[in-house]
């Protein structure tokens, strides 16, 4: 997926068509977005720039939930209420940072990144 290279569409005022001044190098090409659902977890592990790596999540059935005193429970995710990220998402039960999810505990908030992170963490939201 590579980025469109931006003022070519126009032409010049004489006419002429625009070219562009040089291709776009290997790491300014995007990549398609990863998008974690609510189902048995699968995580992959991709290769990014300087031959790091980052374990990313396609989908994942808990939360680290911090319920407010000091603790940390794993607990299941039933499905996502909301997503303000993107009205798409929230109907396709996609899981982002900002997401509210539905547990067995209650609600929550997603504070973590899982399509980059490869994990989910979470806070309790007072009802």
């Amino acid at each position: 997926m590579r980025k469109s290279v931006e003022n070519l569409a126009t032409s010049k005022i004489t006419g002429g068509r625009r070219h562009p001044l040089r291709i776009r190098r290997k790491y300014e090409i995007d990549r398609y977005p990863n998008e974690p659902i609510n189902a048995a977890q699968i995580s992959i592990t991709r290769r990014v720039r300087g031959n790091n790596r980052k374990t990313a999540l396609k989908s994942i059935d808990f939360v680290n939930l911090a319920t407010g005193d000091a603790k940390v429970k794993k607990t299941k995710i039933i499905k996502v209420l909301d997503n303000t990220t993107n009205n798409d998402y929230k109907r396709r039960g996609i899981i982002t940072k900002g997401a509210i999810l539905e547990t067995q505990e209650g609600k929550c908030k997603v504070v973590s990144k899982p399509g980059q992170t490869g994990i989910v963490n979470a806070i309790l939201l007072k009802e």
